[in-house]
């Protein structure tokens, strides 16, 4: 029986080892790439989530300094372009008067991280851009409770109200609704990152089931909370 060849340093792998070595490595991949993305979505996630923190920490110290009511600044609702949509939502709960009305009180509510470059983050009832003090400012948060800017203030509106008298407003504007009123403040959701839901057949078929966030979203309550909600109407 002949020996078996000594390998000498110089030779280089041989097809089958290196074949070898593609598939770890395409195997390796397949495993971290997922986990990757994933981490990546978790941690816009979370820094939208701050800055809806930071946009309640905002109210709140606007509240202190106003007698405890809320801010009324539908002047900046029409400057900027007040536009209630055909589809949905079928109102204007764009953030870009945030940038103002609480200037003194930490700013307005930015552009989510995960909007930036995104399509998404470019739709006309998500993007709105605010030029303060010669200052460009983008947001693409929503709150739902100034969203209009009639003449007399809806009841499911929250302009110049304290957040006590806004609570029962509420209440009383959901009297004949299918909705069931909020308990407390904790329940009554103020600002949250825009998301269509694929249940309501007036959204436009490329938003449907479209969301900041995969699954979900970012929600900031009236008493100040914010945290994340998952939603199944959701992709």
């Amino acid at each position: 029986m002949k020996p078996k060849p000594v390998r000498n340093g110089n030779d280089g792998f041989t097809l089958i080892e290196l074949l070898v070595v593609v598939a770890l490595i395409a195997v390796l991949a397949a495993l971290l790439l997922p986990a990757l993305a994933g981490a990546r979505a978790k941690s816009a996630r979370v820094a939208c989530l701050s800055q809806l923190h930071r946009l309640g920490l905002g109210f709140a110290l606007y509240l202190g300094d106003h007698q405890d009511h809320l801010p009324d600044r539908r002047d900046l609702k029409g400057s900027l372009g007040y536009r209630p949509w055909s589809d949905w939502p079928p109102s204007d709960p764009r953030a870009g008067w945030t940038f103002e009305a609480l200037a003194q009180s930490g700013g307005g509510a930015g552009l989510c991280p995960a909007l930036v470059n995104q399509p998404l983050g470019q739709a006309s009832q998500v993007l709105q851009t605010a030029l303060i003090r010669s200052i460009r400012h983008d947001t693409g948060f929503w709150l739902w409770r100034f969203d209009r800017a009639d003449a007399v203030v809806p009841l499911d509106n929250f302009w110049n109200k304290t957040p006590e008298s806004a609570l029962e407003d509420l209440r009383v504007s959901l009297l004949n609704s299918t909705t069931p009123p909020p308990d407390g403040l904790s329940g009554v959701e103020m600002a949250v990152d825009p998301y269509f839901p694929r249940t309501i057949p007036a959204v436009a078929p490329a938003l449907s089931g479209r969301s900041a966030h995969r699954g979900g979203r970012n929600r900031l309550m009236l008493d100040g909370s914010a945290a994340w909600f998952r939603d199944n109407r959701l992709n």
